[in-house]
């Protein structure tokens, strides 16, 4: 005979009572598979229906399903309840008290790379340079059509060259678009953008297909221009040799140049500077390894930067009339000359973020190179 319907209350209420004194999550589960299981008290009484005739089984199904519903309701919400008390009580045991004082933290670094930047922007900003800016991702007639490099340069081929898809309008017609090689796409828009005298520096991230103790496929230069109507070879002269011996720290820092070519500037040089290396060791003179230059005797020449007068193509390209104007341009790797200075004898280990690394050859972050209050030492 089925379980009358005072039995189902019972029934109802006894499992209520377990599922409320239930202490945890393992008495909760046993209580489901208990009532709801394949095996259950409910799940059994539901398996009587089919010897009820349809009347009946249309009044005791509608019941049982409401008993299996709210039971089912009510082991959800214990279970609920049971686990946001367990999370309470993990979370009270795991507290942190936000009162202690923090722990001691070594005091950050300026990376090399930007204290050169700073350095070199501070040196050729007391001459009068600005500072300028551009994208790092150029087409082909800015990094460069517009400077003369012609169609089969090898700086062109796609082993030197980051190509990325596709083309893009530019001033010679649709370019390929280029993750810029150098940063003198900058001049050319500085020079199509206004009108001369132009005495700018350029700073910025480069990409070549490169990478060994010396090169990386990212790393940064730093190039000046400068355009007027008077500005001669005996000018570049004199600004690189003030650059040098002011960032390298050094009065009298030997320096030569060194007749060279490159497509955009006409006459070209190469810049180098005194060094000695005794004891198979290179030294920007003799002094202590890290940023000392020899004040006297060199026994060798160390290349550092390129530069030459700008080729009137150039100036042609950019609409500025070669038969008026001229200037100069220069250009240098951020990096090399950080290397030089500061000891360094790996490229590669500027980018691994290596914080022992930098803790070594890194700056005090308020240390701001200047004239007036000193470069690094």
């Amino acid at each position: 005979m089925p379980t009358p319907a005072a039995d189902l209350e019972k029934l109802k209420a006894d499992l209520a009572a377990e599922i409320a004194t239930a202490g945890d999550a393992d008495a909760i589960e046993k209580i489901r598979v208990a009532a709801l299981g394949r095996k259950g008290t409910v799940t059994e009484l539901m398996k009587t229906l089919g010897a009820l005739s349809p009347d009946e089984r249309r009044g005791r199904g509608a019941a049982l399903n409401a008993l299996k519903d709210e039971v089912a309701a009510a082991i959800e919400a214990r279970a609920a309840a049971i686990g946001g008390a367990a999370l309470d009580r993990k979370l009270a045991s795991e507290s942190v008290d936000v009162t202690l004082p923090a722990r001691p933290e070594r005091a950050g670094c300026i990376h090399p790379v930007s204290q050169t930047i700073d350095e070199v922007v501070a040196i050729l900003g007391d001459i009068g340079f600005t500072l300028a800016e551009g994208p790092d991702i150029e087409d082909d007639w800015y990094n460069f059509t517009a400077l003369n490099i012609p169609p089969d340069h090898p700086a062109r081929q796609e082993h030197d060259t980051f190509y990325l898809p596709g083309e893009r309008s530019s001033p010679g017609g649709p370019a390929r678009v280029v993750l810029r090689t150098h940063t003198s796409p900058v001049q050319i828009r500085a020079m199509m953008r206004a009108k001369p005298p132009f005495r700018i520096i350029v700073p910025g991230r480069t990409y070549r297909c490169d990478s060994d103790m010396t090169h990386s496929p990212m790393f940064h230069q730093v190039e000046g221009l400068v355009i007027d109507e008077a500005t001669h070879m005996g000018h570049l002269k004199s600004c690189l040799i003030e650059f040098c011996r002011a960032y390298f720290g050094i009065e009298n820092l030997p320096v030569r140049f060194r007749a060279s070519y490159f497509p955009f500037t006409e006459p070209s040089a190469e810049v180098d500077i005194g060094c000695t290396r005794a004891d198979g060791t290179l030294r920007i003179g003799s002094g202590d390894g890290r940023a000392r230059v020899a004040r006297d005797a060199h026994d060798d020449w160390l290349e550092i930067l390129g530069c030459g007068m700008v080729n009137p193509k150039v100036l042609a390209n950019c609409g500025i009339d070669p038969a008026r104007y001229q200037g100069f341009a220069f250009g240098m790797g951020i990096e090399r000359i950080a290397m030089l200075k500061y000891g360094i004898p790996d490229l590669r280990t500027f980018y691994e973020s290596d914080l022992r690394w930098l803790r070594h050859y890194g700056f005090a972050a308020l240390a701001q190179p200047s004239l007036t209050g000193g470069l690094a030492p």
